[in-house]
């Protein structure tokens, strides 16, 4: 990589692969990780600060701030993801607390620190409920002028999770999810279509967890806790997939992604639908806007593809650094 380091920004709940995401930040020498804030999402926002603090110590990071955000989304109550990322948020891995203590001020006080502090525009990459970066741009719309681009892991085109049409981070906060959309900077969206997709091999799984290094011993941990199957021996390592790192690979190579620029608004009407990204691929207007007239939608960069292998090497040469 040429040039100089991006300068980025991660937004998180960590939770297990916004754990591998920041390992691969910290460790990619083409970024340059200002801050990090955190929000409520996989586990509850206290929860967040102590886990983002273990894994920047585990791996041998700087001295970056981290900010502890909202507790809860701007409408609804907190809903955790326990179920898929442990009673620690962090795959119950037995992790000792963190030396470091959170920077003395909050998430949305320290984006905009950073974010204006920058000498170059920020790019900033929410891997978690949008609860945070909504506030900022409700709070402090100047910043916006000084972010290159917002990356956020959230949304899907297709199939959801949390219900079959939308995914976690946005069904968690929609309302936020709405107001990101809205922010008026170049936005690309990595959803559960190629989120799901980029699984690192089990052979890779198994090196990284024999590591004598901590930072990437941490890595094939987190992964172990991430499978893509259910094995026949409960002790087998197994494929594991990024999940959210691929968010931050999206930025350190945005190559690796195919995207469309595309209509997308948030459902947030009550009902089976509410937190869906509703993505327009269609080639012309339909009856609706022929008829009611067209309504104003943000146009995002949806990643629709994704070089599986591409980003899996690129992963692994970066946290084995």
């Amino acid at each position: 990589m040429t040039g100089q380091p991006i300068p980025v920004i991660i937004d998180c709940d960590t939770g297990v692969d916004d754990a591998l995401a920041l390992l691969f930040a910290v460790r990619h020498p083409g970024l340059d990780l200002r801050a990090v804030t955190c929000v409520a999402g996989n586990t509850d926002v206290d929860g967040v600060v102590r886990n983002t603090l273990t894994v920047l110590e585990r791996a041998g990071a700087p001295d970056i701030p981290v900010g502890r955000g909202a507790e809860r989304p701007l409408l609804e109550p907190a809903r955790p993801a326990r179920h898929v990322h442990g009673a620690d948020g962090m795959g119950d891995l037995g992790l000792p607390a963190p030396t470091r203590a959170p920077a003395d001020v909050d998430a949305v006080t320290l984006l905009r620190r950073e974010i204006l502090a920058s000498p170059r525009p920020v790019t900033l990459i929410p891997t978690a409920p949008l609860t945070n970066i909504a506030l900022l741009l409700r709070t402090h719309p100047e910043v916006t002028s000084h972010i290159e681009r917002i990356v956020f892991m959230g949304g899907a085109v297709t199939t959801g999770n949390a219900t079959p049409v939308a995914e976690f981070n946005v069904w968690h906060d929609p309302e936020a999810a709405a107001i990101l959309l809205t922010a008026g900077v170049p936005i690309t969206m990595y959803g559960l279509d190629v989120f799901m997709r980029v699984v690192v091999p089990a052979e890779e799984v198994h090196r990284l967890r024999t590591s004598d290094e901590p930072g990437t011993r941490l890595a094939g941990d987190l992964l172990a806790h991430r499978p893509t199957t259910q094995g026949e021996e409960p002790e087998a390592e197994e494929a594991g997939g990024l999940g959210d790192a691929g968010a931050v690979c999206a930025v350190a190579d945005p190559r690796g992604i195919t995207t469309r620029l595309l209509p997308v608004e948030v459902s947030l009407a009550p009902g089976p639908a509410r937190g869906q990204t509703v993505v327009d691929r269609r080639p012309r207007p339909g009856e609706s806007e022929i008829h009611e007239g067209g309504r104003e939608r943000a146009l995002v960069d949806v990643a629709l593809d994704v070089d599986v292998d591409r980003y899996v090497k690129l992963y692994l040469e970066t946290v084995e650094r």
